[in-house]
């Protein structure tokens, strides 16, 4: 039996993230974030994190993306890849909340390490 998780319902409403990871699924392999970011909102810091790789995916809205010397707005529908220390400032781009989702796993070389999301 396929369990539904509800995330844009568990998400914040007023801007935040919740993370569908170890906690529900009882794996390391994989997790996903949903998150809101609502117009004025201070700007979201995006890191994987050692070992990690993510997904980022603008789902709605417009997202801004600020930092590796990079400055960038992501439409609905388009993603960006980070990597482990890769970091991202990531603010609303537009009159109406952004929302997005990160898929984020682990990459080969440090699978040994175990962080808890």
């Amino acid at each position: 039996m396929l369990k539904v998780y509800d995330l844009a319902g568990r998400a914040p409403r007023e801007g935040g993230e919740t993370v569908l990871g170890l906690k529900d699924l009882g794996t390391h392999a994989c997790y996903l974030l949903y998150g809101i970011l609502a117009p004025g909102e201070p700007a979201r810091v995006l890191r994987p994190g050692p070992g990690h790789e993510e997904i980022i995916l603008c789902l709605s809205g417009s997202m801004r993306l600020e930092g590796m010397g990079q400055s960038l707005i992501l439409q609905a529908g388009q993603a960006v890849h980070l990597r482990a220390e890769d970091t991202l400032e990531a603010t609303c781009a537009g009159p109406l909340e952004t929302r997005y989702a990160a898929a984020g796993g682990h990459s080969g070389e440090e699978s040994h390490h175990h962080h808890h999301h």
